[in-house]
């Protein structure tokens, strides 16, 4: 790309990993791109990210920062499931876990932010509060009372987005809860964790601890379980800690421990784990990327596929010249049965906690088994994988 998008005007929510792997490629086409966030700086927390099959490398490359990526992967990955004396049920390989490349999310969004910061505006602590999209571009209100008007919008703003909320109607349309939730935090390690993601499980209840592979005196906890609707708000930090203390007590293996690194933590991410269905990708001027428009919470494929999505809207705006309706739908049919590949079946939460005795005994038999986790690995690289990846300059 060089100048294709020279003088066009995007506004791109969300600095996660979408948004910003989407003005990255954006700048290389010279398009004036501008990219808001709510939170006051780059996120530090989250899980750790994988990208598998040729695919997902091929664009990593193109976005300039594979090698960037390499230098700071985990090399973790394996997820082993224990019963309530710690030994071994069955453990799936790096391969699976942690795909050809495995990172933390927050090194994930620094290195796309250093790459685009110094030709992309980037707005922290800010958010869109109104969108009127018109025939010559989309007027724009934001929180901190700013105004603009942009020839293109993009809401790469996650499962819970603004954009989405804003251009097509209420979350309960789009959003749909998959009976479960999941939370996560970090604490010191005392309970003596390796970088190997260990596993325990009851009937619709699964805690998970891994030591941080740079510093082994850190660990990170994950909790999943099966839960209607709690009503617990996104920010009511102590609601949150309540709910997970009152489900996993009384439990053995290390869950005492892990809940009191729970009370001690200053944060903690929580959330239903839901899946995203939008019957269109884009509504005039305005177009959904990454969990905004195909997510599922924990779904593996999720931030790869939302990379692609990135590395495909830039491509169809840079060969459109700008052509907003053009590009849009394009990006709508190469993405459409891309996503939807992986993620109209994605059910995180019945996998890692099965809600019965029956489901959890058929899930640890069936992957006891060698060929069970071969097929498993790839399947998930073929699910990745495109074969009609266009090959944008």
């Amino acid at each position: 790309m060089s100048n294709e998008l020279s003088g066009f005007r995007v506004l791109v929510s969300g600095a996660g990993v979408a948004g910003p792997a989407l003005a990255c490629r954006l700048a290389d086409a010279g398009a004036e791109t501008t990219v808001v966030e709510i939170a006051p700086k780059l996120r530090e927390s989250g899980f750790a990210v994988d990208f598998r099959g040729p695919t997902h490398l091929k664009v990593l490359a193109k976005l300039g920062i594979l090698d960037e990526l390499e230098a700071v992967q985990t090399h973790a990955g394996a997820m082993r499931t224990v019963d309530a004396d710690g030994r071994t049920i069955f453990e799936l390989p790096a391969e699976f876990a942690g795909g050809d490349v495995e990172v933390r999310r927050r090194d994930l969004s620094a290195v796309l932010h250093r790459r685009s910061a110094d030709r992309v505006r980037y707005l922290f602590g800010d958010s869109i509060t109104a969108l009127r999209d018109g025939r010559d571009g989309v007027e724009v209100r934001f929180r901190g009372g700013g105004e603009g008007t942009y020839d293109a919008v993009v809401g790469a703003d996650g499962i819970h987005s603004t954009v989405r909320r804003l251009a097509m109607g209420p979350e309960d349309r789009f959003v749909k809860h998959l009976g479960y939730h999941i939370a996560g935090w970090d604490m010191p390690n005392d309970v003596g964790a390796i970088p190997v993601a260990q596993q325990y499980n009851v009937p619709g209840r699964m805690a998970s601890v891994a030591a941080d592979d740079r510093d082994p005196t850190l660990a990170g906890a994950l909790f999943v379980w099966s839960s209607g609707p709690l009503g617990v708000g996104w920010q009511d930090l102590a609601a949150q800690k309540q709910a997970v203390t009152a489900t996993f007590t009384g439990l053995g293996w290390h869950v005492p421990r892990l809940l009191d690194g729970l009370t001690a933590a200053p944060d903690l991410y929580f959330d239903a784990i839901s899946r995203v269905s939008v019957p269109t990708l884009h509504s005039g001027r305005i177009a959904l990327l990454g969990d905004a428009a195909w997510g599922v919470t924990l779904g593996g494929m999720g931030v790869g596929t939302g990379v692609v999505g990135a590395y495909v809207l830039a491509g169809e705006l840079a060969r459109t010249g700008g052509d907003v309706p053009a590009a849009f739908a394009a990006y709508e049919n190469r993405m459409r049965s891309y996503a939807g590949r992986w993620q109209k079946g994605a059910s995180p939460g019945h996998f890692l906690a099965p809600a019965s005795r029956t489901g959890l005994w058929l899930r640890n038999t069936m992957f006891r088994r060698a060929a069970v986790r071969r097929l498993l690995v790839s399947s998930s690289t073929a699910l990745a994988s495109a074969a009609d990846l266009p090959d944008y300059p």
